[in-house]
């Protein structure tokens, strides 16, 4: 399902407060972001038990029962999971991972809370989730009607809101000022192979690794552990960063010139890909809504660009190249003044 407008981790609460408690929900979201948790978390501010079914692990009888002969005749006795007699939070999880007949016996829960003669407790909420179709995985079509039955809420991660519950959830520090430095790394989309790739979930499993390793100082186990868990452009980059912690190197102290680039290439991507991300972060779109603070920090930058093209033109090409899409990272008027500087720069170096 295409998202329209998204939420962050931080938002989601809110609407789910004035949404869950009139009607059903379903929340979609890349995989890893935390959806599950983030309902869990939502029932017990609610002082509700959060009971959890997992859609592809459902027969269609798991949810209407199975017939029993009561006072001569025969009613559907919904599973004792589902009928409680005190309100909770039903979470419906992978729910459009589901078989389609086991969708379709979801419809009079969704619709009117109830399972045969079986009726949800007065203040008890429901909340469906699942994986896009373009997340590559598991997915199958909602039928319209289930669609219809449902408030349609799209979640996307956020660095902020995922740093600061890592500070109060023992998150290794490393990963925290990892990504307080690459909030762009914490979620990447899913690849097309089967490989790792980054997500908030992805990032906490790497830190209970660094916890379970005590802090390794093998920088050969530090990268096993980042591609076993982490896309291999952020992995790597983690690896590089704790160099560049260990030996003190830092991307202010090269802006300021109380440093120069390192030779080492792990180092020097980190520092390359960090530098990138400042300019993008610092160069306004337009220059005429730069400062002379930042038009100063433009002219340092075309000079670095310089001095890293000297020891890698490689890594001094990666700061200035365009996105996976083919779209300029940089603004263009730095570009064009790049083109037009650089070769006085490189002549007043010789």
């Amino acid at each position: 399902m295409h998202a329209q407008l998204t939420v962050t981790p931080a938002q989601l609460p809110e609407v789910l407060l004035n949404t869950a408690v009139v009607r059903p929900v379903f929340l979609w979201g890349a995989p890893g972001i935390g959806k599950s948790s983030l309902v869990r978390e939502f029932a017990a501010s609610l002082g509700l038990e959060c009971v959890s079914l997992l859609g592809t692990q459902l027969a269609p009888e798991d949810l209407i029962g199975v017939p029993q002969i009561v006072d001569g005749h025969s009613r559907f006795c919904p599973p004792e999971q589902i009928a409680r007699d005190e309100p909770y939070c039903l979470f419906l999880d992978e729910l459009n991972a589901a078989a389609p007949d086991v969708q379709k016996a979801f419809y009079s829960l969704i619709l009117d809370r109830r399972i045969g003669s079986y009726e949800l407790p007065a203040g008890s909420v429901m909340i469906g989730a699942g994986n896009r179709a373009t997340d590559q995985a598991l997915a199958r079509p909602m039928a319209s009607a289930l669609v219809n039955r449902l408030v349609h809420v799209h979640l996307r991660a956020a660095a902020g809101d995922w740093l600061a519950w890592a500070a109060g959830n023992a998150i290794h520090p490393w990963v925290i000022e990892y990504l307080t430095q690459r909030p762009d790394h914490l979620w990447s989309p899913p690849p097309k192979t089967e490989e790792p790739f980054s997500t908030p979930r992805s990032w906490h499993m790497l830190s209970d690794l660094l916890h379970s390793y005590g802090d390794p100082d093998s920088d050969e186990t530090i990268a096993l552990l980042a591609y076993a868990t982490l896309t291999p452009q952020h992995a790597g980059a983690f690896r590089a960063y704790l160099k560049v912690a260990r030996h003190a190197f830092d991307l202010d102290a090269i802006l300021k010139g109380d440093a120069r680039w390192p030779a080492d290439r792990d180092l020097l991507y980190f520092l390359a890909e960090t530098f990138r991300a400042r300019l993008v972060k610092d160069l306004p779109a337009d220059k005429r809504h730069a400062s002379t603070a930042v038009r100063q920090f433009a002219f340092r930058a075309k000079s670095l660009l310089v001095e890293l093209a000297e020891i890698s033109l490689e890594m001094a090409q990666l700061v200035i190249a365009d996105d996976e899409a083919g779209n300029p990272r940089l603004p263009a008027w730095f570009l064009v003044e790049a083109a037009r500087d650089l070769p006085r720069l490189v002549a007043a170096r010789a």
